[in-house]
């Protein structure tokens, strides 16, 4: 049986899906979700770039930031946990750049991987064959508890959304139903209060006509890694806005985007001859949406994070010295004239380097200063 055809017998059983769970079959499903399937979607032969992608230098510049972060906490042994980390590619460069770089902080290094895609993780010792022994641990979910810093690149953008649409009458949400064989979007009464809160903790209401996402899935991750963090960092680097710009006439039909080989298609408000495309096509495509910084700043400080610093990538990677990098590499080699070009778009105003946003929170550390946060607040 197909994902769609799983998820219309769903939909015949419990009645129409939330889009947030519609996006959980699609993306997580554990035999047919587009994450599920394979060990890797980006780089040239899949449906998008990230930048992992472009080389080992963005797990270079990481490599130093986070041994700034060790040296600050002053401990033994360092948790590294990267969340959504596929095969562990990242990491890998990472642990590349540290063992050759900074042997002492490479030895302090207990790396966690959290992927959900079982044929990932199957896939990260083969990745990470050259540093098996800091592999402490390939799990599914967050561990208990974590000392040093946990990160993610590209994280929640990709977590199950809801979809919601302001009418004159007040908050409506988009759901997912079917009729026959065919899945399509039915606008009803909101499936839970959490969406009605959602704005009111921001203490804005759209428009009229406004139709956007509410990631509650976002939101509650952070909340539990706030948790699970007893002392160190969280480093999040993500597509995002400020939500009064999410909630304004520029993002009024919303940012939720599909991608399938390298071309990407607004799905929020799209016509119904594209929703039968993508809709009825589970699995088949990665569905991503930008990130409320602003939620994701009040969780955190609820939860008693500290915010160090909210830039875009550029001045994050700026204050990691990626110029220093590349004014070492003097020689025009074809290996040089690559980490250039990876440079420019890790940098490219417009691309990576602007729509990109780093988030840095600290936990049980009194106002650390951080090479990647020297901008401190910094956003395009």
């Amino acid at each position: 049986m197909s994902l769609r055809e799983l998820i219309i017998e769903r939909i015949h059983t419990v009645g129409p899906l939330t889009f947030a769970d519609y996006m959980k079959l699609a993306l997580y499903h554990p035999d047919h979700g587009y994450y599920s399937r394979a060990e890797k979607r980006s780089g040239r032969a899949g449906d998008f770039f990230t930048s992992v992608d472009l080389g080992p230098l963005f797990g270079e510049l990481l490599a130093g930031q986070f041994a700034e972060m060790w040296r600050i906490l002053g401990i033994l042994e360092f948790d590294l946990v990267e969340v959504g980390a596929g095969s562990g590619w990242l990491s890998r460069d990472i642990l590349d750049a540290a063992k050759t770089s900074d042997p002492a902080f490479y030895a302090s290094l207990r790396l966690q991987l959290v992927e959900c895609s079982r044929k990932a993780r199957a896939s990260q010792p083969e990745t990470l064959v050259q540093h098996v022994d800091r592999l402490a641990a390939s799990l599914p979910s967050l561990p208990i508890a974590v000392s040093g810093a946990i990160f993610a690149n590209e994280l929640l953008d990709a977590l199950p959304t809801h979809l919601v649409v302001m009418t004159e009458s007040g908050l409506r949400e988009t759901f997912v139903d079917a009729v026959g064989d065919q899945l399509v979007k039915r606008t009803g009464p909101l499936s839970t209060p959490d969406l009605e809160t959602y704005f009111t903790h921001l203490d804005l209401k759209p428009d009229p006509g406004w139709c956007g996402e509410v990631n509650l899935s976002a939101i509650a991750w952070v909340q539990e890694a706030a948790r699970k963090l007893q002392r160190g960092f969280l480093l999040l680097i993500d597509y995002g806005h400020d939500a009064r710009e999410l909630c304004s006439e520029t993002h009024s039909t919303g940012t939720l985007t599909t991608y399938r080989h390298h071309v990407s298609k607004s799905a929020t408000n799209s016509t119904k001859k594209n929703d039968a495309l993508w809709l009825n096509e589970p699995g088949e495509h990665d569905i991503t949406s930008h990130v409320d910084l602003s939620s994701i700043q009040r969780i955190a400080k609820d939860e008693g994070l500290t915010l160090v610093g909210l830039l875009d990538q550029t001045y994050f990677l700026i204050g990691l010295g990626i110029t220093n990098h590349l004014s070492k590499q003097k020689n025009e080699t074809t290996l040089n004239l690559k980490r250039r070009l990876a440079a420019k778009t890790l940098l490219l105003p417009g691309g990576l380097g602007s729509t990109h946003k780093v988030l840095v929170f600290s936990k049980g550390i009194e106002t650390p200063r951080l090479r990647g946060c020297s901008y401190r607040l910094r956003v395009t």
